[in-house]
């Protein structure tokens, strides 16, 4: 594995903040790794290599840690393949794959078994490096190359491992808490055991069926916490085995030794190491439940992939799987079908819904030259489409890379997380041993029951669980909630710095404005026909190629007039143009052109002076000497804009526009929506040192941008913000995409930015204040005012909440709606102040 790349690989057993830390370290001590970092919620790990890393380093490092790096093996089909040679580069080519540990051929039945890092790639990528070389692959379907199953089906797997578990210790555990407690609580319990089947029995059975939930549905905590523990590395498991280690060796002994105790001290407390294993199960299991549906986003993005397609093959459909289609087959696409691939209309019209891509509702028109994307779904229309882009190319598999990285990403706020999980178990270990020591020296009879119970109950109350969940988990919702709604955070980091910005600046031409000359008034003079005047001004730019000529030609075909066929046509530079047109001498251009000719302006220029104030380029046409009309072409704002524009200035953020138009229509934009400030007629270059200036005035900025020359833009700002419609380059050079042209993306992901935030301050507060508050009272610091002391089991009922509590308050931003629709009429509406939950589905 040469060269500088990122792999992402899973990592099973990771289980508190504790465990991330570990792992991180573990990796970065490998050589030639640069950088790594870990995710909780998603189990998995991202790799930053700058040189030569075999993957089985990075599996030994892992498992060094106390960790298991997830090993996944596929099957390929080989063609092609003739000798012994062959199979070598085959082999070769296989192993040259990031995340492959091991690769073997076998020439006889024509097949490869494949072992490789699961997250680092995909059997289909494997398959395209043999294919690449000159053997085609594929991944094998039947069931004789069975591949392990995927993060998903794993998951299910665990999720049904746990609750099996914990039922199983629910049962066993139940008649020791009822022997033992029921004793405490119901009257007459404990004569009524003394007198069937006697105390010393209940202790035995007590032992028995604790004996079996700890060596059984338990055990998992003691063969990770135990060797973490020994390795210096005490991690959740480690505080949960010590806890109920010493409250089940203790009862033992107060069992079958009761003399080896202090008189008085010989209690039992096998209740508290059997349901501190159910309840803390039971938390595992509703979190692993929960941890499930924080990648629903992602989930559904890969769904929206058609499995198959009909592909056409000499000159009939075949149905073909998705992975066998390469840029230029035809493929058909039915009424209602998704879209399989990226490709261009050669056949057919429809109209195809991309909100799934976009956000935006509208369905879009689709004819031959189109484009259309994979995962969009086709309406009543039938097309022929020739596919450009498949496999990781597509669009689709692009926003699913770009979701996942941000979804693995680490935010600022992480490292505070970070910083106190490097001491904390350790820290919580001596606050613990500090307790027990104090109940001994200075505690009430029985002072060695109470130190008992107290150190547990700190123990197990404070493992880290909540900790190392609360950020990633919220990362996760939140950019998958915000790729649905078209808004793609390429860098998880943004959704930080997004939150800091306090000013936005805009590009005008292609981000505020369509990008393209639209003639936007028409007024004719005198007593022609505004009809006979259109056609004929349009008749005579019909022969020209310059984009305002265009735009007259497009508003009057959009009123369905007849053009007729210009003589004597000729382009005069720098003045208009001119024709004969019916018979009669038509003028289109500027006031120069009609002075040049002699036509008299009369009160005209006011006109003309009263449309430039507006941002308008005027014009005027004249027929056979006369004034015939006054026309103003213009780049018009999207309709989003001005809604978009109000809802930034109600969210308390400065708005400014810079552009490298002349400062006149630039002024008059600005003041049509309400800009702040602006900067005109400058240069790429120029931009950057606005934005700089901006910076010092304002403090942290966006920068909005689509085109080439908007780069070094979306470079320089704090957070750089691209619309999706716009340049690969200008997309390459931001921190978040906009799936669709408009403008309303841009609330969208301040709020998005501000939920999420939100969301990860509430989770941080309940998992540090958690601790900090209920360490001390599992401590005993009540006990001298009330006689109350923590219970081991109820600690660990609350321990387990905790992180049941951060996983469903991150799970709310399932739920998050737009701050500001993306309807068509949803510019003539009010913009909300930020994103609010859904109704309840």
């Amino acid at each position: 594995m040469a060269g500088s790349c990122d792999l992402t690989l899973q990592v099973e057993g990771m289980s508190c903040a504790s465990c991330v830390r570990r792992v991180e370290a573990a990796l970065e001590s490998v050589p030639g790794v640069a950088d790594a970092s870990v995710n909780l919620a998603t189990e998995t790990a991202r790799v930053t290599l700058n040189g030569a890393v075999p993957p089985s380093a990075l599996v030994e490092a892992v498992e060094k840690a106390g960790y298991a790096p997830v090993v996944t093996e596929a099957v390929l089909d080989i063609e092609g393949m003739s000798c012994a040679s062959c199979v070598r580069r085959v082999e070769q080519a296989l192993k040259s794959v990031p995340g492959v540990i091991e690769a073997s051929v076998n020439l006889a039945n024509e097949s490869a078994r494949v072992r490789y890092l699961a997250g680092t790639t995909t059997p289909a990528e494997i398959a395209k490096a043999a294919a690449a070389i000159g053997y085609p692959a594929h991944p094998r379907r039947t069931e004789g190359g069975a591949e392990l199953a995927p993060a998903e089906a794993r998951r299910a797997a665990e999720i049904e491992r746990l609750g099996r578990l914990t039922l199983l210790a629910a049962v066993l555990a139940a008649p020791v808490f009822v022997l033992e407690m029921g004793s405490h609580f119901i009257p007459g319990m404990h004569a009524l055991i003394g007198a069937t089947i006697g105390h010393q029995t209940s202790r035995v059975i007590q032992f028995v069926l604790t004996t079996i939930v700890l060596s059984g549905p338990g055990l998992r905590f003691y063969t990770k916490g135990f060797p973490a523990l020994f390795r210096g590395a005490p991690d959740m498991n480690a505080l949960v085995a010590l806890g109920t280690s010493a409250a089940y060796l203790f009862s033992v002994v107060a069992t079958f030794a009761p003399q080896l105790l202090p008189e008085g001290t010989a209690q039992v407390y096998y209740e508290a190491a059997a349901v501190i294993v159910v309840l803390i199960l039971f938390g595992r299991w509703l979190e692993a439940r929960a941890k499930g549906r924080t990648g629903e986003a992602i989930r559904r993005l890969v769904g929206l992939q058609p499995k198959t397609a009909r592909v056409i093959r000499d000159g009939a459909a075949v149905e073909v799987p998705i992975e066998e289609i390469v840029p230029g087959d035809i493929v058909e696409i039915r009424p209602g079908e998704r879209v399989p691939v990226d490709g261009e209309v050669v056949e057919g019209a429809s109209f195809v819904d991309e909100s799934m891509i976009t956000g935006e509702p509208v369905p879009v028109e689709k004819r031959p030259g189109a484009q259309v994307v994979g995962g969009t779904v086709n309406g009543s229309g039938s097309l022929r489409v020739r596919a450009t882009a498949v496999g990781a190319d597509s669009v689709l598999a692009q926003i699913i890379a770009m979701v996942e990285a941000a979804q693995g990403a680490k935010l600022p706020v992480q490292g505070l997380v970070d910083r106190i999980t490097a001491w904390f178990v350790p820290a919580v270990m001596a606050v613990a041993a500090v307790t027990v020591l104090i109940w001994l020296a200075v505690g009430p009879e029985p002072a060695l029951g109470h130190a008992l119970v107290a150190g547990v109950s700190v123990l197990i109350i404070a493992c880290p669980c909540a900790m190392g969940l609360a950020t990633p988990t919220s990362i996760m919702v939140g950019t998958g909630r915000a790729a649905e709604l078209g808004v793609l955070f390429r860098k998880g980091d943004a959704l930080q710095r997004l939150e800091e910005v306090r000013v936005v600046a805009f590009d005008k031409t292609g981000t505020l404005t369509r990008g393209q000359p639209e003639m936007t008034d028409f007024a004719v003079v005198g007593d022609f026909s505004e009809a006979e005047v259109l056609a004929a001004v349009a008749a005579v730019e019909a022969r020209s190629e310059h984009p305002i000529a265009k735009a007259i030609v497009a508003k009057a075909r959009a009123r369905d007039l007849t053009l007729a066929e210009p003589e004597a046509f000729e382009a005069i530079t720098g003045y208009g143009v001119c024709a004969r047109v019916g018979g009669r001498e038509v003028l289109v251009g500027a006031d120069r052109l009609m002075k040049r000719e002699g036509v008299a302006l009369g009160e005209m220029e006011e006109r003309l002076a009263e449309l430039a104030r507006r941002g308008r380029t005027p014009l005027l046409a004249a027929i056979d000497g006369r004034i015939a009309a006054v026309i103003g072409v213009a780049d018009p704002v999207k309709p989003g804009t001005p809604a978009a524009i109000a809802a930034l200035h109600e969210q308390g953020l400065k708005v400014a526009m810079i552009t490298g138009d002349n400062a006149v229509t630039a002024r008059a934009i600005a003041e049509e929506l309400g800009i702040d400030a602006v900067v005109a007629e400058v240069l790429p270059a120029g931009k950057v040192e606005a934005l700089r200036r901006l910076r010092g005035e304002h403090g942290p900025l966006a920068f909005v941008g689509d085109g080439i020359n908007d780069a070094p833009a979306l470079a320089e700002a704090d957070v750089g913000i691209a619309i999706g419609t716009g340049t690969d380059v200008a997309i390459e050079a931001a921190d978040v995409v906009l799936m669709s042209g408009d403008l309303r993306g841009v609330v969208n992901a301040f709020a998005i930015s501000r939920a999420v935030m939100r969301n990860i301050r509430q989770n941080l507060f309940w998992a540090f204040g958690y601790n900090t508050a209920l360490i001390p009272v599992a401590a005993g610091v009540l006990y001298p005012a009330t006689g109350i002391m923590l219970s081991p089991v109820l600690a660990a009922g609350a321990m387990a909440m905790s992180s049941v509590f951060v996983l469903s308050n991150a799970l709310r931003l399932r739920y998050l709606k737009p701050a500001l629709s993306e309807e068509p009429d949803a510019s003539a509406g009010k913009a909300e102040a930020g994103l609010r939950p859904a109704a309840a589905e």
